[in-house]
């Protein structure tokens, strides 16, 4: 009977003994790393805390470090505080304006390095993972400038790092101003990743954020730096962006969804931008169909505000064109608006200035308007609860735009000042355009030709000056042309019941007898004395009320009699340069 082989151990105990020496010696090299390692993260810490006061020369706070040698080197912290920099490059803060909250403030961090370093060169890590990370500007003014001192006593030069990608979640942005009644600008990106970041070079960045107000997705692409420690507001940044799926409805009067694509660069506090938008189904909430509107712009934007200067907007609605130049400001809750002078019915300041008015906190919006190439139906469209614009033709325009913030609908709190030319019109109510028929050929002096001329055929001219508030347009003057007569109202129209209050006065060029025709208007000629003033064939004071669907025109009899047209105001009118009638 053979005997059982003899185990391995048992045949080989100095290998045995050799093996749990390694291993051993593995343990207490282990376990002296581990000591080494511990005693290490205080200097590594303070090394790391060092770096970035040289960096950002100011002073840092760290409340935790903890590294471990899994893999290399891989460390974690919790609570750093970059505070302003007190004094770099001609640069102080004064001791009685001291900073009360951080320059950069980190909730948690964690990257991995390798073990070797190359003396001489940039420190490299391939990824850094950031969480909770908020970056707070200080205003311009939080820093005084002095000329640049050289200082001798600087302890070496600031580490050299290149890190590969930094990857951001809960980012926020906030950057103060120092403007009166201004609220600071707070960005809030969801995800940001930096990459090729170093301590002296622009790193590149990708960031995707939720725009407030109108809410929508906004994805930018671009590079940023490098850092300007002596005031970080002064940092350039430049890129791209997108903004999709934007909800106008957030703004209370108006809907829409709206998308945008352009370019920027700047600095962290003043940005231009040139970009365009589209929208192809704008429309007021409580109005008419929707309408495509299509703009491009080139804008100024004060990024410690939000405050947005637009010069200009270059838009069409429908088939209207139209520019615009003016500004979106934020204002602060019981704030006056930022501009609250009256304004002359041709859109100019006016002298004086009305009592502010509190209002609600939000965006107060104030344009200039040019409405060069475009049709009046498209404007009236948007303001039709139902059925057809009641009128049609060529319009241009200039006119003052302001809206307020407040809680209203816009059109409750928009205001409108301006002059107008409205040309080839004709309305589309029959019963209106069958009127005007017979207002031209009667003032022409051919009443017989009224049953065979089409209605539609008859062209109009309107000319004049218009304030629209609180829904209703008043017209202070309005010329209305057709051939044979020329018509001035003066009066209002509310947008949304459709009430119609004018009164005013025809000039014919026929007599009255001459517009009756016939053997009516033979018996009628010793009227006409009655009716002539200042050269006209025939005048004739009369009325307009009703509403837009069914309208109702009377002849004022006691202004007749009284020989006295209404009286307008002469500095009402608009320069006869800047709308001239055009020749047919």
């Amino acid at each position: 009977m053979t005997e059982p082989p003899t185990p391995f151990w048992r045949r080989h105990k100095g290998l045995k003994l050799v093996a749990l020496s390694i291993v051993l010696v593995l343990i207490v090299l282990a376990g002296v790393a581990a000591f080494l390692l511990h005693r290490a993260e205080p200097f590594v810490r303070a090394r790391i805390v060092e770096a970035l006061q040289q960096h950002f020369h100011a002073r840092v706070e760290l409340d935790s470090f903890h590294m471990s040698l899994k893999d290399g080197l891989k460390a974690e912290g919790r609570g750093l505080r970059i505070w302003p920099p007190a004094q770099v490059e001609g640069v102080n803060v004064p001791a009685d304006n001291p900073p009360d909250r951080p320059l950069i403030s980190l909730a948690e961090f964690r990257f991995q390095a390798p073990l070797h370093f190359e003396r001489g060169k940039p420190f490299h890590i391939s990824t850094v993972e950031l969480k909770g990370l908020e970056v707070h500007l200080p205003p311009h003014s939080h820093f005084i400038h002095r000329a640049a001192v050289p200082n001798s006593a600087t302890s070496g030069s600031p580490a050299s790092f290149e890190i590969e990608t930094i990857n951001c979640t809960g980012t926020n942005l906030v950057l103060e101003t120092d403007k009166p009644g201004k609220l600071p600008l707070e960005i809030p990106i969801a995800h940001l990743t930096l990459t090729h970041v170093s301590s002296t070079g622009p790193m590149d960045f990708v960031a995707d954020l939720t725009n407030p107000l109108p809410r929508g997705a906004v994805h930018t692409t671009g590079s940023f730096g490098p850092w300007v420690v002596a005031d970080p507001g002064e940092s350039p940044v430049a890129g791209q962006y997108t903004f999709d799926h934007a909800d106008l409805s957030d703004f209370k009067g108006i809907a829409g969804i709206l998308s945008s694509t352009g370019q920027f660069q700047g600095t962290l506090r003043q940005l231009t931008a040139d970009g365009q938008t589209n929208t192809p189904d704008f429309r007021l909430t409580d109005f008419g169909p929707p309408l495509p509107l299509t703009a491009t712009f080139h804008a100024l934007i004060d990024a410690t505000n939000g405050d947005t200067v637009l010069d200009p907007v270059d838009a069409t609605l429908g088939h209207s064109h139209f520019t615009l130049h003016g500004q979106v400001v934020r204002v602060k809750p019981s704030q006056p608006t930022s501009d609250s002078a009256s304004f002359s019915s041709t859109g100019d300041a006016g002298s004086s200035s009305p009592a502010p008015v509190p209002l609600g906190q939000g965006k107060d919006i104030d344009f200039k308007i040019d409405i060069d190439r475009a049709r009046i139906e498209d404007f009236l469209r948007l303001t039709s609860h139902s059925g057809p614009p009641v009128l049609t033709g060529n319009v241009t325009t200039k006119a003052r735009l302001h809206i307020p913030p407040g809680t209203e609908p816009v059109e409750k709190r928009l205001t409108l000042n301006g002059s107008f030319l409205i040309d080839q019109a004709t309305f589309t109510s029959q019963k209106i355009q069958d009127g005007i028929r017979q207002l031209s050929l009667r003032g022409l002096g051919h009443p017989k030709e009224i049953k065979s001329t089409d209605a539609d055929s008859i062209r109009s001219t309107m000319l004049g000056n218009f304030q629209l508030s609180n829904g209703v347009v008043t017209l202070p003057e309005l010329t209305y042309t057709v051939p044979g007569s020329t018509i001035k109202v003066s009066g209002t129209y509310a947008i949304d019941a459709g009430a119609i209050n004018f009164t005013g006065t025809a000039d014919m060029e026929a007599t009255v007898s001459q517009m009756i025709g016939g053997f009516l208007g033979a018996l009628a000629k010793p009227a006409d004395r009655f009716f002539k003033k200042d050269g006209a064939g025939t005048e004739l004071p009369f009325h307009v009320s009703g509403t837009r669907d069914d309208p109702k025109f009377g002849i004022d009899f006691n202004r007749m009699k009284k020989k006295s047209a209404p009286q307008f105001d002469p500095s009402s009118n608009p320069p006869a340069d800047l709308y001239s009638r055009p020749e047919r």
